[in-house]
């Protein structure tokens, strides 16, 4: 299940019905941990979105059309068989299809089918590529509060034509209130590089870490490289390894590559040089060499070389 449509199952309650947090009236108030839904009260399909919560993909099918059949104005609901059609989730693939839902969605007022459909013209699937037609379905999910659009927005405040990176920062902000963890950590590097905002390290690591501690493999990145180096706070090796460690199991190159240094000088974590061995043949697997952990690899001795082969073999799943 995509991580915005969980959040809507979570989160969006029926018209009158207690809250997640018990009270009466609609959903709890916003966390960094929990975003306010998209949709408003009384939009969503809740069996359909159970049932595809759990996997029951053709019941969430079969539920979402119950609620359309039944004549009743269920714009979550043609969303949610847009996102199934999408997937392939209980029915073949069919990004066609997918898009002809989320443009009846879309026009009965649903942000997360407008967001889906302007992802779709900016990466050309399903339609046509067309960042034009993207604009104006991110500005109306946006004004519904919707974060994934509002850090989309920002993206191309600072890609597009006319850039405008002041423009930019301020939509980072709004979505990273929201709980949107790519804006917390775009908003972080806005803040380090002084793009659109005045430079502030002090805010830059409060972002960074926040995104690094939600697990986005790119945040700790750039994060454990402000700890090793004491950039802005005291150095700190070893929660710097830690850190590229979580990335590097995600299959982060750069987190790879940077772990295997950390490994064959024994920086922040024990000498290993077969650990550094298994994550330096790794990123240069995934295409970042280097020249000199390819040279401590070729010293190896036979014993060692064969514990790295079984080592990376193991992260693979081989």
């Amino acid at each position: 299940m995509t991580r915005r449509l969980a959040l809507l199952w979570l989160m969006a309650t029926s018209a009158g019905a207690a809250s997640a947090e018990g009270a009466p009236g609609g959903p709890a108030p916003a966390t960094p941990e929990r975003p306010v839904s998209y949709l408003g009260a009384g939009l969503e399909p809740d069996f359909a979105f159970g049932a595809y919560q759990r996997g029951y993909y053709l019941t969430a099918l079969a539920e979402a059309n119950k609620r359309i059949d039944a004549g009743k104005d269920a714009p979550a609901a043609m969303t949610l068989i847009g996102e199934l059609y999408k997937e392939g989730a209980g029915v073949s693939a069919d990004p066609a299809e997918a898009m002809r839902w989320f443009r009846l969605a879309a026009d009965r007022g649903d942000p997360e089918a407008a967001f889906s459909l302007a992802i779709a013209y900016l990466s050309g699937q399903g339609v046509e590529k067309n960042a034009e037609k993207a604009k104006p379905l991110l500005d109306a999910a946006a004004a519904k509060g919707h974060p994934a659009a509002l850090y989309q927005l920002g993206m191309l405040a600072l890609t597009g034509d006319l850039q405008d990176p002041a423009k930019a920062a301020d939509y980072f902000k709004r979505a990273a209130a929201l709980g949107d963890y790519d804006a917390t950590y775009a908003l972080g590097l806005s803040y380090k590089e002084g793009r659109g905002v005045p430079k502030d390290l002090d805010k830059a690591i409060e972002y960074l870490r926040q995104a690094a501690d939600s697990r986005l493999a790119a945040a700790e990145v750039d994060y454990a490289i402000m700890l090793f180096k004491g950039e802005g706070m005291p150095a700190d090796e070893s929660a710097a390894a830690k850190y590229f460690a979580r990335a590097a199991a995600a299959n982060n190159m750069v987190a790879m590559n940077r772990l295997a240094r950390l490994y064959a000088f024994g920086r922040g974590v024990k000498l290993d040089m077969v650990e550094a061995m298994k994550w330096h043949i790794l990123a240069r697997t995934g295409g970042l060499n280097d020249e000199t952990l390819e040279g401590m690899l070729k010293t190896l001795n036979p014993r060692d070389r064969a514990a790295v082969e079984v080592a990376v073999r193991k992260f693979a799943g081989g």
